[in-house]
């Protein structure tokens, strides 16, 4: 018993360090995106955008599906089982599709009627949500974690706002993008684990590729001026914050804590700060600094692992 203990410990935690580092390089991807993210703004508007780097997005996925389509070709699988993982990813796709296009939608509008602090601050209120709505669906939220969560929330807030807490019409945006950001990752914690998290990124980047296409056909005026303007800032948000960062979001949060997955994903707050410090030149007050000191020892804290007691019981009922 214990070697089999021994065995599924150490695995654990091997999984748990690896797919910790798959979502550090996320949130570090979309901490630098931030800046790409505003400067593609001055282009084009938040619906062409977004339709543009979820597009890149899905494309660049393509020949990485197709290469894993033909390494697993010889394996045994029956034709049952294919048909309901490809339901599985296509149902989990758009669903995450849905979820990511309305929040990414709210988030690129808030920011244009309130300030980066304030939107920063409130957009990272996903940490405490996610436990909160967790607890509908009856997920067990160790107490570590809920101090973690207060303690990244303290963190943010000093890390991001520097302005009065006054309600505009960009901070409602915003806050309705936190939400729907919770939702996403909840989302995704249902479906990686039943699904491809290739195939699963790439069908949500179409999906809401084609919902912000309709959007911008409709309430924006596309062209291609504006958008060859914004390649850069298209380039990086598509490439690298979407076909990578969201596809290690889905691999890394496989087997992992939503809530923990979510603490290290607010990371990025902290990672667009010192981006803009060390590319921009942008110097950093001792209380952003304290903030970011914060967040990490937040982080660093719900990474401590169980008591031996409650390890060994999930072991014994199957849970590891």
């Amino acid at each position: 018993m214990e070697a089999v203990y021994g065995r599924k410990t150490e695995e654990m935690k091997t999984t748990t360090i690896r797919n910790s580092l798959l979502l550090l390089l996320a949130a570090c991807i979309w901490g630098v995106a931030f800046v790409a993210q505003s400067a593609g703004m001055d282009y084009v508007g938040p619906f062409t955008f977004n339709a543009s780097r979820f597009l890149l997005g899905g494309t660049v996925l393509l020949p990485l599906i197709f290469w894993r389509r033909q390494k697993e070709a010889g394996q045994k699988m029956s034709r049952e089982e294919k048909g309901k993982k490809r339901r599985t990813a296509v149902i989990g796709g758009i669903c995450c599709g849905l979820a990511i296009c309305s929040a990414s939608t709210f988030q690129q509008m808030g920011i244009m009627y309130t300030t980066v602090g304030k939107a920063g601050f409130i957009t990272t209120l996903y940490i405490i949500m996610v436990p909160i709505f967790g607890l509908f669906f009856h997920k067990r939220v160790r107490p570590v974690v809920w101090l973690g969560a207060v303690m990244a929330a303290c963190g943010l807030y000093l890390l991001c706002m520097n302005e009065s807490l006054s309600l505009n019409r960009g901070d409602v945006l915003v806050f309705i993008c936190a939400v729907l950001f919770s939702v996403h990752i909840l989302v995704i914690d249902y479906f990686s684990p039943k699904a491809d998290g290739v195939v699963l990124s790439c069908i949500q980047f179409y999906t809401s590729a084609v919902i912000c296409t309709v959007c911008a056909l409709i309430w924006e005026k596309p062209s291609l001026s504006g958008i060859t303007g914004a390649a850069v800032p298209i380039l990086y948000a598509g490439i690298m914050s979407c076909g990578v960062a969201y596809t290690l979001q889905i691999i890394g949060q496989k087997d992992m804590d939503a809530t923990v997955a979510a603490l290290i994903l607010s990371l990025e707050s902290v990672v667009s700060v010192l981006a803009g410090w060390v590319i921009l030149g942008q110097k950093m007050s001792g209380k952003e600094l304290l903030g970011c000191a914060i967040v990490f020892a937040a982080v660093v804290l719900v990474q401590l692992p169980e008591r031996k007691k409650d390890v060994l019981h999930n072991v014994d009922s199957g849970n590891v």
